[in-house]
C-alpha cells in the first residue's frame, strides 16, 4: 500500500526535470544547428538535473537501511523509478527536443508539421503569426521570446528581492520560520493509531474508536509464554516461575488483580480433591480432566504425549494512553522476562507496532544524517564553488526541520508511514536549492545581486512549474480514504512548499551574503 503512492510522486519528479530542460532549450539560438542547441541545453541542464536525481535516488536507497520492511520496499521501488525517470529525461526527452528542433529548422508547422511560408502576411494578428511559424522568437537575441513570468523574475521580483530592506525582511521571515518549526519539533507525537492502517469506511475504524472511548483504561492483555518444557510439578521450579510472574505484577502498567494463570487454577483444583501437586504422575494424569472441566485454559498449554511443551499466562496492562507509554510498557515487560531464570517470552499482536516506537526516532535521525552527508558530497563534486555548495546542505537541514515541525501542527505523528515521507523530504529538499545554487555559481554576471537575479531569471519559472506540477500530481491523494495516502500528501505538500520557499526566497538572498559565492 505504501508503494502505491510512488506513481503520483514520479509524475511530479519527471515533469520537474523536463521543465528545466525546456527552459534551457528556450535560451538557445534558434538559428544554430540542432546539434549545437541540444549541446547547449545539456550543458546548462544536465548537471543541474543530475545533482537533483543523484540526491533523490541516494536518499531513497539510504532509506533501505531502516529496519521497517514497508519503508525498505517504498525506497527501493521509488529510488529505482526516479533513476529510470532520469534516464528517460536525458535520452528520450532529449531526442524529442532534437526532433522538435529539426521541425523548427525546416520551418514546419508546430501541429501539422507541414511546410509553412518564410514570412507571415504583415496584416495578420500575432496569434496567427505564432501558429504560422510555429513559435515566436526575439529578433535581437535569436532566442525564443521571454515568457512573461521569466520577465517578471528578471525585471520585478529579482531586483525587489535584492533590495537591502527586502533582504532584512527575508532574514526576519526565516528566523520566524525556524522558531515555529523548532517549536513544532518539540511537540511532535510518536506512534501510529492502529485504526489509521485501515480504510476510513472499514469496521476496524469503528472498533478502535469504541475501544478508545469505552475501554481506554485497559491496555493490551499480554501473554507471558514459557517457551520450553518445564517440570511444573517440582516445587522449586514452580517457585521460580511464580517469583517471575509476581515481578510482572509489580510493574507500573500492570493490574495484579487481573492476572490469569492456568497453573494457579490447576493447583486449586488438585487441592480440592485433595491430591499431591508435587507428584509427576498425579500432575500429568489429572491435567486432561482439568482442561475438560475448565476449557478456557485449553489453548494456554501445548500439552501432547503427556508432556507440556509450552504454556502461557496473561497479564492485563492498564492506563496506557500514548505511544511513549506503550514503548515504556514494552521495554519493562521484555526486561522483566529477560531477567527471569525461566525462558519467557512476552507477546501481544500489537507489539509489532510498538516495536517501531523504540527505533523510529533513532532510525529517522540516522537516515537524515547519512543522507545529508551524501548530499553534501554530491554538491561538493558537482557545484563549482565548494563554499556555495554548503548552502545546499543548509537548505536540506532547514527544510527537514520545517517539515518535521509543521507535521505536528497538521496532526501527523512520527511513525513508519511518515518516516517514509521524511526520507523523501531529504531528496526533494535539495532540488530547488541545488538548481538555484548551480545557476548562481554558473552565472557570468559581475556582482552577487546580479548573479542572484540571473539565476532567478533562468530557473525561477521552471522551479515554480516543477513545484506546482508535483503538488498537483499528489493533490488527488488529499481526498483518499486512507491515512497512508493522506499523510503522503500532507508531507509532500510541506516538502515542496518549503523547498520552493527556500529556492526562490531564502537561498537567493543567502547566497549574496559574505561574498563566499562570488567566484
Amino acid at each position: 500500500m505504501t508503494v502505491a503512492t510512488s506513481p503520483f510522486l514520479i509524475l511530479g519528479i519527471g515533469v520537474d526535470d523536463m521543465f528545466v530542460m525546456i527552459a534551457c532549450w528556450q535560451q538557445t539560438n534558434v538559428h544554430d544547428r540542432v546539434e549545437d542547441r541540444l549541446a547547449h541545453t545539456y550543458k546548462e541542464a544536465a548537471i543541474s538535473i543530475t545533482i537533483t536525481t543523484l540526491t533523490d535516488v541516494l536518499a531513497f536507497y539510504i532509506g533501505v537501511m531502516t529496519p521497517f520492511g514497508s519503508v525498505q520496499s517504498f525506497c527501493l521501488f521509488t529510488g529505482t523509478a526516479v533513476l529510470f525517470c532520469y534516464i528517460y529525461n536525458i535520452t528520450f526527452f532529449g531526442a524529442m527536443l532534437a526532433l522538435n528542433g529539426q521541425r523548427e529548422d525546416s520551418n514546419k508547422h508546430w501541429l501539422t508539421c507541414m511546410k509553412i511560408p518564410e514570412e507571415c502576411p504583415p496584416e495578420r494578428s500575432r496569434g496567427y503569426g505564432i501558429c504560422c511559424v510555429g513559435g515566436a522568437y526575439d529578433k535581437n537575441t535569436n532566442t525564443e521570446e521571454v515568457q512573461p513570468i521569466n520577465y517578471f523574475f528578471k525585471k520585478y521580483y529579482g531586483p525587489f528581492l535584492m533590495k537591502k530592506y527586502t533582504k532584512l525582511f527575508v532574514v526576519f521571515l526565516y528566523a520566524l520560520y525556524l522558531c515555529v518549526s523548532i517549536y513544532g519539533c518539540y511537540n511532535m507525537q510518536e506512534g501510529i493509531d492502529l485504526k489509521n492502517l485501515a480504510s476510513d469506511d472499514s469496521y476496524v475504524v469503528g472498533y478502535y474508536t469504541h475501544e478508545d472511548e469505552y475501554f481506554s483504561e485497559y491496555g493490551p492483555n499480554v501473554m507471558v509464554v514459557v517457551k520450553k518444557t518445564l517440570t511444573y510439578w517440582e516445587e522449586s521450579k514452580r517457585s521460580t516461575l511464580k517469583k517471575c510472574l509476581n515481578d510482572f505484577k509489580t510493574l507500573t502498567y500492570v493490574d495484579p488483580e487481573l492476572f490469569t494463570s492456568w497453573l494457579d487454577a490447576y493447583s486449586t483444583y488438585l487441592g480440592k480433591l485433595p491430591l499431591d501437586l508435587n507428584n509427576k504422575t498425579i500432575f500429568m494424569e489429572n491435567l486432561p480432566t482439568f482442561l475438560e472441566q475448565v476449557p478456557v485454559f485449553k489453548q494456554d498449554l501445548n500439552f501432547t504425549n503427556r508432556e507440556i511443551h509450552a504454556s502461557r499466562f496473561f497479564i492485563q496492562t492498564v492506563n496506557i494512553t500514548s505511544a511513549v507509554q506503550e514503548k515504556n510498557m514494552l521495554s519493562e515487560l521484555r526486561l522483566t522476562a529477560k531477567n527471569c531464570p525461566v525462558p519467557l517470552l512476552v507477546y501481544h499482536p500489537a507489539f509489532i507496532f510498538y516495536d517501531q516506537y523504540a527505533v523510529i526516532v533513532t532510525n529517522t535521525i540516522q537516515n537524515i544524517l547519512v543522507a545529508t552527508a551524501v548530499m553534501l558530497v554530491i554538491a561538493l563534486l558537482l557545484i563549482p564553488n565548494p563554499l556555495c555548495s554548503l548552502w545546499v546542505t543548509f537548505a536540506i537541514a532547514s527544510v527537514i526541520v520545517g517539515v518535521a515541525g509543521f507535521m505536528a501542527f497538521w496532526h501527523v505523528s512520527l511513525d513508519s508511514v511518515s518516516m517514509i515521507n521524511l526520507v523523501i523530504c531529504i531528496g526533494f529538499s535539495v532540488d530547488f536549492s541545488a538548481h538555484i545554487s548551480y545557476a548562481f555559481v554558473s552565472s557570468t554576471k559581475s556582482t552577487l545581486d546580479e548573479k542572484a537575479i540571473d539565476a532567478l531569471y533562468s530557473l525561477g519559472y521552471p522551479i515554480v512549474q516543477g513545484a506546482v506540477s508535483t503538488i498537483l500530481g499528489v493533490a488527488v491523494l488529499a481526498l483518499a480514504e486512507s491515512y497512508i495516502f493522506r499523510t503522503f500528501f500532507k508531507i509532500m505538500f510541506l516538502v515542496i512548499s518549503f523547498g520552493l520557499l527556500h529556492g526562490i526566497v531564502f537561498i537567493p538572498v543567502f547566497l549574496t551574503f559574505f561574498g563566499i559565492c562570488s567566484r
